[in-house]
């Protein structure tokens, strides 16, 4: 049995990505399990260890108590969740589904859910353990994107995300106590992305343990095309406009490149008059009061259908973000045949095939972006676009191709 570890459910990229493997996994034939710190409904083979009211509430308190692990050393609160000291988790290593499984498979497991100390007697019971990397949380001294800084590449210290970064901070000590943790053997360290994949076998925290890519995978057949008008009368969109979506978890987060998105749609209008943009995540409605073009605000979208729906209604999808592994969004979207837009930047432009099937725009440039969203609307009339960015993602991402590579390096790691 395959159990894989997960601090989400269906919630985060991460989460969604790790649920969506083990279902591809079942239907592959494989017995795989799911362990949750946290579940968003009741699935089978899917366990929370907060079901219970006071188990839920012991739950928060492990979160709780690795954000205030951090707190004392933050540089400010736009890092707040940037960061994760993994001080505080859960000893899971009794738990009936871990002493039954064959083979652990880790996803993100931070917020209070596994620790450094969690991490280390999981790793005791000598089980093989493949991890597949949602962030580069797993190789540096404790940021989930180091926005720049390299010092992963030596030994982390004066980290850039403290309030006091000195030569033993908190990045030096997680950082020595991971090159430890790393010592023991029968590891694979899974990257969805080439860029990920890549800086794993840099890092002097991962070099020297197995790695390799495997993408995170989705389900062609319910993400896929639909009627355009329907999905738009479905959300009570305008038939007639150019509708282009911009969606994240969070999109005031610096790290999804939004103030780019405005300033791009604000150099198109002029040559797209009915341009129109429809939003979907967590987003502060004041910051769309004095957007260039008409704003659709669809809100947080947590029902499948609906998410089928709106990636279905937009002409394209645009997604700006400065550091990013392999974005489920550009995956939803390109299945539904919408092309995407986006930076040359971590795992895009492994996605999109630049003038192919969408556009790779010049990183942090909202001229480009500009650009990537004229060339797509442009020339996508016939819809031979919108196809090569669905074709993509059936000979890329496919459940049953991404669970083979994962049964063969089961095997690999139960053989020895």
């Amino acid at each position: 049995m395959v159990l894989h570890l997960s601090t989400f459910h269906l919630e985060g990229g991460a989460g969604v990505a790790a649920t969506r493997l083990h279902k591809a996994l079942q239907k592959s034939g494989v017995d795989s399990r799911l362990l949750t710190q946290f579940s968003s409904r009741e699935e089978e083979n899917v366990t929370s260890l907060a079901d219970t009211k006071w188990q839920k509430r012991k739950a928060w308190s492990y979160f709780i108590a690795e954000r205030l692990a951090f707190y004392p050393h933050e540089k400010d609160a736009s890092v707040r969740f940037a960061f994760s000291p993994a001080k505080a988790g859960i000893d899971i290593s009794e738990h009936p589904l871990v002493r039954q499984a064959s083979v652990i498979h880790l996803h993100w497991v931070n917020f209070g859910f596994l620790s450094i100390s969690s991490l280390e007697k999981l790793f005791q019971l000598g089980k093989p353990i493949v991890w597949t990397l949602h962030d580069m949380w797993t190789f540096t001294g404790g940021c989930h994107y180091s926005r720049g800084c390299d010092k992963f590449l030596t030994h982390c210290a004066y980290c850039p995300y403290l309030a006091k970064p000195d030569r033993y901070d908190i990045s030096f000590s997680q950082f020595e106590a991971k090159e430890a943790l790393y010592a023991k053997k029968n590891l694979a360290l899974i990257s969805p992305s080439n860029w990920l994949d890549q800086m794993v076998k840099k890092a002097p925290l991962t070099s020297g343990n197995s790695s390799k890519c495997i993408p995170n995978c989705i389900d062609t057949q319910f993400f896929a095309p639909l009627d355009k008008n329907m999905a738009r009368m479905n959300l009570g969109l305008p038939v007639e406009k150019k509708l282009i979506l911009f969606t994240g978890a969070n999109i005031q987060d610096v790290r999804k490149g939004f103030s780019y998105f405005q300033e791009a749609l604000a150099l198109v209008k002029s040559h797209f008059p009915h341009i129109e943009v429809m939003i979907f995540g967590k987003a502060d409605k004041d910051n769309l009061v004095d957007f260039p073009v008409p704003v659709h605000y669809l809100g947080k979208i947590t029902e499948p259908h609906g998410m089928v729906d709106a990636y279905n209604a937009a002409d394209l999808i645009v997604v700006p973000s400065l550091e990013d592994n392999l974005p489920n969004t550009i995956m939803e979207a390109m299945s539904c045949g919408t092309p995407a837009v986006g930076f040359e930047t971590g795992g895009i432009p492994e996605m999109i095939d630049h003038k192919k099937n969408g556009y790779v725009a010049e990183l942090k440039s909202a001229l480009s972006l500009m650009e990537g969203i004229k060339w797509v609307l442009e020339n996508d009339q016939d819809g031979e676009i919108a196809a090569l960015a669905r074709e993509k993602v059936l000979e890329s991402y496919s459940e049953h191709i991404i669970a083979d590579q994962y049964q063969q390096l089961y095997q690999s790691l139960l053989n020895g």
